[in-house]
């Protein structure tokens, strides 16, 4: 069993994504209704000046919108019932990360976040794996942070993890990560403070192809990156940096469900057999998150 954590492009001699064992794609995702949502202090570049802006109306048919979407998609949206005080609760991707063991178990390892606000979300989605039968794992190590699939994220049908670290999540965690899931890592640094997930900057669309925004990562990382994937998508930067382009979610490597007028990305994804589905989340993206963000997969 292969739990090695790869840091640079030497470390992967010998490598290859063709010999990771196969991971069965999530059959549903789980969301939490944005009741409470709203912008009440700012935690990443996107939020600055959108305190008391989130139209709720608005929010609420948006995220029915990408509710509506999975739905259409084949994939069952389960619910976490919001929790008063809680505003960013309802981006899901956050506060937990799950997936398979060697053995099919389901895990559910709980996040430790960076800000105080967001930390006491994590119970509620504790308590909810826990009631859906999942095993609970913990960090050992009660000062490092990891946020969850905001920063972790699992190579399409394949079992390796991509890993993103440089504001939100300490690199340390994934050799424990690694162990937890059964499954090799691949650090990637981000430097770019806009930027502060890998999900905002990195979607893998399928086995063989990614969508990136380049300047969101090291040079060391781009290798990564580009040692992996045969095809790279490049965002542009208006799209990556204004919609949020790279926080798309794919649905079985057939269909992407993306921020409405993110059009280049869109053609680029088409044009490699997968089907663009816009949507549109600009109240959410006021908290620096779009439809990526909004859900957590479950097994």
């Amino acid at each position: 069993m292969n739990t090695q954590v790869y840091a640079n492009a030497n470390d992967l001699r010998g490598f290859s994504v063709k010999n990771c064992a196969s991971m069965p794609q999530p059959g549903g995702v789980l969301m939490c209704p944005p009741d409470h949502y709203d912008v009440v202090d700012v935690k990443n570049p996107f939020m600055i000046g959108k305190a008391g802006t989130v139209d709720k109306a608005a929010a609420r048919a948006q995220w029915e919108g990408v509710r509506d979407a999975y739905a259409a998609n084949g994939k069952l949206v389960k619910l976490i019932d919001p929790v008063e005080g809680l505003e960013d609760m309802t981006f899901c991707a956050n506060t937990t990360m799950v997936g398979l063991t060697t053995r099919m178990d389901r895990v559910c390892l709980l996040s430790r976040m960076r800000h105080p606000s967001r930390r006491r979300e994590v119970p509620y989605f504790e308590a909810w794996f826990k009631k859906e039968g999942y095993r609970i794992e913990r960090l050992k190590d009660e000062t490092a942070m990891f946020e969850g699939m905001g920063d972790c994220v699992w190579h399409p049908g394949k079992r390796l993890l991509w890993g993103g670290y440089g504001f939100r999540s300490d690199p340390e965690v994934y050799k424990e990560v690694a162990e937890i899931f059964e499954a090799p890592v691949i650090l990637l640094r981000l430097v770019n403070e806009r930027f502060y997930h890998l999900d905002t900057c990195f979607c893998p669309l399928s086995q063989e192809s990614v969508l990136i925004y380049p300047s969101a990562f090291d040079p060391e990382s781009l290798g990564l990156i580009l040692k992996i994937f045969p095809i790279v998508l490049v965002a542009e930067e208006y799209e990556a940096t204004k919609l949020l382009a790279c926080n798309a979610a794919v649905v079985d490597s057939k269909v992407a469900l993306m921020q409405k007028g993110s059009d280049i990305a869109a053609r680029h994804i088409r044009a490699i057999g997968i089907n663009p589905v816009e949507l549109e989340t600009g109240e959410f993206m006021k908290s620096g998150g779009s439809v990526f963000c909004m859900r957590m997969p479950v097994y």
